[in-house]
């Protein structure tokens, strides 16, 4: 081979080189980070973002490309296996993964030694995932994001209070009527009621999640709320105090969804809203199950 031919196919292998080259370089730039991610997110919510938040990275590391989205209620152990298999590894989850409210590890009595907490770190280590929380700023929106998919998820965008969202006007049944349509609607394997299953209701207070006593209470207190629909109260607080309400003739009763049936259309609602400004990856609602069986 001449020297001549010899320098024309050295530079020829060199420039395919330098394309490859750039286009793996193209690739790797458009790879969304989690953090990245994340940005758009405090930018398109709508509200401001506060300092003092849950919404925060839970685990992994927030510089991780993004393979997939999977947005869910609870990131529990079965959301986290079904998103890692679909090849999803940034997990936007509305409630806390490790078992309390600002999951702290250290919460746990033993935390090293825990069995149930290391078989979770272990599994979002070896799959690289990263988990962030998306609680408070959802909340916030107007309307609020959960109640927005809750009532849309129910068909009841149309009976919807204008001045307050958790208000609504439904066409008069009983509460063993409403709690069957609930339960049917939302698929919730296990549904309490308190109060008169041949009540006449048709004003309810639809409060999802885990928003405790006082707010509770309020929304009972009201003239324009015969039933309050809720996701998990506390036993003792206001289930305790409906149960008097009952005994004492009022027209109130109480339906206990469970706190995951309560919300997680909210977080469906989430996900098509995530979708409008984010299309570089994949991003699906992987729902969390309803942990509770009827005996």
């Amino acid at each position: 081979m001449s020297m001549e031919r010899m320098f024309f196919k050295g530079c020829f292998a060199a420039s395919v080189a330098l394309l490859f080259c750039g286009i793996r370089t193209a690739g790797q730039e458009k790879h969304l980070t989690a953090r990245e991610v994340i940005g758009r997110i405090q930018a398109h919510v709508g509200v401001p973002w506060q300092a003092e938040t849950v919404d925060t990275f839970k685990a992994g590391n927030p510089d991780e490309p993004v393979t997939g989205v999977a947005l869910t209620m609870m990131a529990t152990m079965d959301v986290l296996e079904r998103a890692a298999a679909s090849g999803k590894n940034l997990i936007i989850t509305h409630e806390p993964t490790f078992y309390n409210h600002l999951d702290k590890l250290d919460v746990l009595p033993e935390k090293e030694k825990d069995p149930v907490l290391a078989a979770k770190l272990a599994f979002i280590a070896e799959h690289h995932l990263v988990v962030w929380r998306f609680h408070d700023h959802w909340h916030r929106r107007t309307p609020d994001g959960i109640e927005a998919g809750m009532a849309h998820a129910l068909g009841w965008e149309k009976q919807q209070d204008a001045e307050n969202q958790y208000l609504f006007t439904v066409p008069e049944t009983t509460l063993e009527s409403l709690a069957a349509d609930l339960k049917k609607k939302l698929d919730i394997h296990v549904l309490r009621v308190i109060g008169n299953p041949h009540l006449k209701v048709k004003k309810v207070g639809l409060v999802p999640g885990a928003s405790g006593f006082q707010k509770e209470t309020l929304a009972l207190e009201r003239d324009d709320v015969d039933v309050l629909v809720t996701g998990e109260p506390r036993e003792w607080e206001t289930v305790e105090y409906v149960a008097d309400a009952v005994t004492q003739g009022k027209h109130k009763a109480l339906i206990i969804l469970g706190h995951i049936p309560s919300e997680q259309a909210g977080m469906e609602e989430c996900t098509r809203w995530l979708k409008s400004f984010v299309s570089e990856v994949p991003v699906e609602f992987v729902p969390a199950k309803d942990p509770f069986w009827r005996y």
